[in-house]
């Protein structure tokens, strides 16, 4: 199984990133606009309609306010697995990091997959506005 780790750093409180990656269906106000075009929820499953024309239906697995980590799978007939963990840590005072796991099957989208997260990582980063690193 491919494993792909990324560590996004952000000038902005732990606490703001962590409402943001909490907000389990605003991903496309809150997190990562722009990226993402669209979210529904229906219960702890959300709809995810990206900017380049894929659709991804994922499942809430944990939201852990402790640790400050979110898990998810994402259910599709194109990929064997996907599963992912976000957690926000603190870097001092103003600053923190996204540590973004992804599990995936086939070992063939992981690039693919790898050049997504990187698109979304940006993402994060413009939706704090001034104070990204």
């Amino acid at each position: 199984m491919a494993s792909i780790h990324k560590d996004v750093a952000l000038d902005a409180p732990t606490a703001d990133v962590w409402a943001a990656v909490r907000d389990f269906g605003a991903l496309h106000t809150r997190l990562v606009p722009g990226f993402v075009l669209d979210t529904k929820c229906d219960g702890d499953v959300r709809i995810v309609s990206f900017a380049n024309d894929t659709v991804a239906r994922e499942v809430l697995v944990d939201c852990d306010d402790v640790r400050q980590r979110l898990v998810y799978v994402v259910k599709s007939e194109r990929v064997a697995q996907h599963s992912a963990s976000v957690q926000v840590i603190a870097d001092g005072e103003e600053r923190c990091r996204v540590v973004w796991i992804v599990d995936v099957l086939p070992h063939a989208i992981a690039g693919y997959m790898s050049t997504q997260m990187d698109e979304a990582a940006k993402a994060m980063q413009r939706a704090f506005p001034g104070r990204s690193a």
